[in-house]
């Protein structure tokens, strides 16, 4: 049960970012979308910390979320380098 719980406290957090991020920048005109995805946020990050607890361990759901968090955060890097994507400024 620790286990779950670290892994939802401390990957719940990052993982809703990069995923709120990877949508909000595949969303099209940011200066529309950038508000709903950020008031959408707090249930994706609930969401992500409630998935925590689907896992048989907290190993699995280390490994799972991490993996996630690490994939999610390369292709939001991958999106913005590539340059398929432009940042509003």
């Amino acid at each position: 049960m620790w286990g779950k719980s670290t892994a939802a406290f401390f990957l719940g957090l990052p993982l809703a970012v990069a995923l709120v991020g990877i949508a909000a920048l595949l969303s099209g005109d940011q200066r529309y979308y950038t508000l709903p995805a950020l008031l959408l946020f707090f249930l994706v990050w609930v969401g992500v910390m409630t998935l925590a607890f689907a896992f048989r361990s907290g190993a699995r759901a280390w490994l799972w979320l991490g993996g996630a968090t690490v994939a999610g955060y390369g292709l939001l890097y991958a999106l913005k380098a590539s340059g398929l994507v432009r940042v509003a400024a």
